[in-house]
C-alpha cells in the first residue's frame, strides 16, 4: 500500500479496508468490468451439442476452481433437496479441485445425487468456456467469503442469471429480484432461490434484464474511474 499513489476498488467491502490501510491517498470506487475475452454467445442447442449433454434438461453451473470458502457444499446440499429430484434439472460442476475433492464426492453420494451432477474438474481452455455458459439456465455462486467474482462478470456477458451468496461485495453486482437472486450463504436458501427460479419459470424475464443491467459493466467504466482518481 505505501508504495501506490492511487487506488481502484470493484467492491464497497476492499474499498472499506483499503481505509484501514490508508485514509489519505486518492481512491475510487467502481465496478467490476465485465469478462468479454471468451467470445460471442452461441445457441443453447449448439453449446449442449458440443459438450454431448442431453437438451431435455436445464442446467445450473457452478464454474471456476474449487476451493472452501467457494461453497460448492452448500450447491450440493441444496440440490439434493427433494423438490429437484423429479424435476428436469442437472448441476453442472466445472472447475479443478483446488482442495481435497473426498468431502464433495462425499456429499454426493449422501445426498443421492451422483447420477444428477456433472462433473468436470479439469482446467478448461478459455475457447471452452462459451460452451458452460450457453448450456446452462442459471449461474449459481453459493460463496462463504469473497471480496468479488470475476465469474460474476461472465455470467452477464453470456446474458445468464444467478444466484449469489451475500458475502463481500457479490451484492453489490446482482439486482435481487431482477438479474437472479442474493441470499445467505445457507444451503436451504440457495435451494429455495433456485427451486422459485425454475417453479415461476423466470428464465426469459431475467435473461432479458441481465442483457440491460450488464450496460453498466462496461469497459469505459473502469477507464473513466481511472481518469477521475488520477486527476
Amino acid at each position: 500500500v505505501r508504495s501506490v499513489d492511487y487506488f481502484i476498488a470493484m467492491s464497497q467491502s476492499v474499498m472499506d479496508d483499503l481505509h484501514g490501510f490508508d485514509a489519505v491517498k486518492p481512491k475510487k470506487l467502481t465496478v467490476h468490468p465485465l469478462y468479454d475475452n471468451f467470445g460471442k454467445a452461441i445457441s443453447r442447442t449448439e453449446a449442449l451439442s458440443r459438450l454431448k449433454l442431453s437438451q431435455e434438461y436445464r442446467y445450473i453451473l457452478f464454474f471456476g476452481f474449487i476451493r472452501e470458502y467457494k461453497g460448492l457444499d452448500l450447491l450440493l446440499k441444496a440440490f439434493a433437496d427433494e423438490r429437484f429430484r423429479m424435476m428436469p434439472v442437472r448441476l453442472l460442476v466445472i472447475g479443478e479441485f483446488y482442495t481435497d475433492s473426498a468431502p464433495y464426492l462425499n456429499l454426493l453420494k449422501e445426498g443421492g445425487i451422483e447420477d444428477r451432477v456433472i462433473m468436470h474438474n479439469e482446467f478448461v481452455p478459455n475457447t471452452e468456456v462459451v460452451n458452460y455458459f450457453c448450456a446452462s439456465s442459471l449461474v449459481v455462486q453459493p460463496y462463504k467469503d469473497a471480496t468479488q467474482s470475476g465469474i460474476t462478470q461472465i455470467a452477464y456477458h453470456f446474458d445468464k442469471p444467478m444466484v449469489t451468496t451475500n458475502v463481500g461485495g457479490l451484492s453489490e453486482t446482482i439486482a435481487h429480484g431482477k438479474v437472479g437472486y442474493v441470499v445467505a450463504p445457507e444451503s436451504n436458501q440457495i435451494a429455495d432461490a433456485m427451486y422459485t427460479y425454475f417453479t415461476d419459470d423466470l428464465e426469459v424475464t431475467f435473461t432479458a434484464n441481465v442483457k440491460e443491467e450488464k450496460k453498466r459493466f462496461s469497459w469505459g467504466t473502469m477507464i473513466r474511474a481511472i481518469d477521475d482518481v488520477i486527476k
